[in-house]
């Protein structure tokens, strides 16, 4: 302790960058780290120089969020002096602060220790509270369909006996519905009958007044009148066959009327039979699925009451969970000190972004002045060689000039030297 305090008394930036260090990844484990990432290397041109400064750089601006976030007294400002020359008042005041905030964490986080473990044994509770439910429900849903299988063979079989019942009933209808045409028929026909007689019986009387009036010509002509009889005679054994037969068929549709009239009755009454026996099956029918219909108001009755249940608790749970809310504040305000320090590594990024391009720029601009100034060489260069070019080739073409004329004076000489011995000998 005493070294310790001897070493505060005197602070070295090496003692208080790890200080500053071991409290922030106390605080902050998983949010401090000394490292770049490789999009923030990217932008530097020699990352191996900024080796030593990036550290002291990231745990210079995580003191400023933690001191700004605890609101700390406007005493002293933090700056990098600090860390790098350290002075004693001011570091024991800001190593103060940040040691008191842990030990009030601390504390908070012992306090608020058995409220979660009460509310993560209420949790456990209600889950199981909730299995148990579930199981129950389960069981009786698993109930009812083996319940529901074993009456399905029964209704099953009800509905065919109904099928088969309908389907009797609907063959009885069309039956009653062609007995009823065929009597309207026979009514027909009888009353056609009815008006045959009628006329046979017309047709008697006028035979009989024309027998009269025969028997009063019989006196007269014997012959003619004997003629006549016979033919009237064959005309009325005529009449009387067809009378006959007209009765025969009559009395045969009458019988017939009878059988359908007594078949009709027997019907009616199988009919009536079938449609009481119908009428009792689906009463019953009526009355299995009003029962059903109690048991499924009972479960929905079940089921308020246990919602009734669940919504006490889930207030029970409310009231709980305000208790956590106000540790959960602590936790925003660690986020808006997260989002603040990314806003500043991004500011910080941009401005890096921004020298390096600026830089990029001069450099691209000098290269650029560069390539201008070679290209002015390079045509001076080639000026040059095109007016050497074109001396040499002056040059070349005086050469052959002077060695034309070379050539024609000596020639001259040797002419005049050849005509000077010939004229001295």
């Amino acid at each position: 302790m005493l070294g310790f305090k001897s070493k505060l008394s005197n602070p070295k930036s090496s003692v208080v960058f790890h200080l500053y260090t071991h409290i922030l990844n106390y605080l902050l484990p998983e949010e401090y780290d000394e490292q770049l990432e490789f999009n923030a290397l990217e932008h530097l041109e020699n990352p191996d120089l900024h080796v030593g400064a990036v550290p002291v750089i990231k745990l210079y601006n995580k003191i400023i969020e933690m001191l700004n976030a605890l609101e700390c007294p406007q005493k002293y400002s933090f700056n990098f002096a600090d860390l790098l020359k350290p002075d004693p008042r001011r570091t024991e005041f800001f190593l103060g602060a940040l040691l008191s905030f842990c030990i009030h964490w601390n504390e908070m986080m012992n306090s608020t220790s058995p409220i979660i473990e009460e509310i993560n044994t209420l949790e456990d509770e209600r889950a199981k509270i909730e299995e148990d439910r579930i199981m129950q429900l389960t069981l009786a849903i698993d109930e009812c369909k083996e319940a529901r299988g074993r009456e399905m063979p029964y209704v099953q079989e009800v509905d065919a006996h109904v099928k088969e019942l309908r389907q009797n009933i609907a063959n009885l209808n069309n039956k009653q519905m062609s007995l009823r045409t065929d009597l309207k028929k026979l009514k027909e026909k009888t009353v056609e009958m009815d008006d045959k007689i009628s006329d046979a019986e017309y047709r008697l009387i006028q035979s009989v007044q024309e027998n009269a009036n025969l028997h009063s010509k019989i006196v007269q002509s014997p012959d003619k009148v004997q003629r006549a009889l016979e033919e009237k005679k064959l005309a009325r054994e005529k009449a009387r066959n067809a009378e006959r037969l007209v009765m025969h068929n009559f009395h045969k549709k009458t019988a017939l009327v009878e059988v359908y009239a007594k078949v009709y009755k027997k019907m009616s009454n199988h009919y009536k039979k079938v449609q009481a026996y119908s009428a009792k099956s689906i009463e019953k029918g009526h009355k299995a699925l009003k029962a059903k219909l109690d048991e499924e108001e009972v479960m929905d009755k079940s089921l308020e009451v246990n919602f009734v249940e669940r919504q006490s608790y889930s207030k029970f749970l409310c009231k709980h969970a305000m208790l956590v809310f106000h540790f959960q504040m602590v936790f925003a305000n660690y986020l808006s000190l997260r989002h603040d320090f990314y806003h500043v590594v991004v500011v910080a990024v941009a401005i890096a972004v921004a020298v390096v391009s600026c830089d990029i720029e001069i450099r691209r601009r000098h290269v650029e002045a560069e390539y201008s100034k070679v290209d002015a060489v390079n045509s001076r260069i080639t000026l040059a060689k095109e007016s050497a070019t074109k001396k040499v080739d002056q040059l070349d073409s005086k050469c052959e000039e002077i060695e034309k004329e070379f050539h024609k004076y000596a020639n001259s000489i040797a002419h005049a030297i050849e005509t000077r011995q010939k004229c001295d000998h």
